[in-house]
């Protein structure tokens, strides 16, 4: 198994309701196809560098697991066909960092 970090970018007008139906949503499709969610990061509702469909933010949820093809075609087929989703980004890595959280909010 290897270690990635997903990245997805909703649109700025879902409902706090609909946003964690979304992190929900891909949590379980993550850890039901052979994977494991070590961590998720809810960044918030940020600028985008340039408009995607017509939206100039949107609110970023970033999650850190580690999992196979499996997991990332499933999640693939998933987020294709979810309308909530304007962009995701998966990467891999061979070592995870899940002590630092890059887009913290200090209080």
């Amino acid at each position: 198994m290897a270690f990635y970090e997903n990245t997805i970018v909703a649109r700025q007008d879902l409902a706090e309701k609909e946003l964690k139906s979304i992190k929900e949503k891909y949590n379980e499709v993550i850890n039901s196809s052979s994977g494991k969610v070590l961590k998720i990061e809810e960044w918030g509702l940020l600028n985008l560098a340039n408009k995607i469909k017509n939206y100039r933010k949107g609110f970023y949820i970033h999650y850190k697991f580690e999992g196979n093809s499996e997991t990332l075609s499933q999640i693939e087929k998933k987020i294709r066909i979810d309308n909530a989703v304007i962009r995701h980004l998966t990467v891999k890595y061979k070592k995870l960092d899940t002590k630092s959280e890059f887009f913290k909010k200090d209080k």
